[in-house]
């Protein structure tokens, strides 16, 4: 038995969890991908995956209510894109906060004279 989760290993497990409602955790998810109680480090490379398969266009919708699964409905792929603009913004808040200077100065916003 192989025992590293792959990209098309979580996207088939993935494939049994479509819509919120048939939302799974990370370890049910890494258990389905392995066939045995996964580690914390499979739990890792699971989230790792689900980047990757996001930054390849694949709709992996996640919420701490219901886990993680594919979208069934543009409103399951909005609450996460919500979700994560929200997670983005506060870290860049927090980057702002830390430098004493603006969410747009960090990208090095042109200013006009006032």
């Amino acid at each position: 038995m192989d025992n590293s989760i792959t990209r098309d290993t979580l996207l088939a497990a993935l494939r049994n969890h479509i819509g919120r409602r048939q939302g799974v955790t990370v370890t049910a998810l890494a258990r389905e991908c392995l066939g045995y109680e996964p580690t914390r480090g499979d739990e890792r490379r699971v989230r790792e995956l689900v980047v990757e398969l996001r930054l390849e266009g694949h709709h992996v919708c996640a919420t701490t209510e219901a886990g993680y699964f594919l979208a069934l409905t543009p409103d399951d792929l909005a609450d996460t894109i919500a979700f994560l603009r929200k997670r983005a913004m506060s870290s860049l808040q927090q980057i702002a906060a830390m430098k004493h200077v603006s969410v747009p100065d960090l990208f090095g916003q042109m200013h006009l004279p006032t």
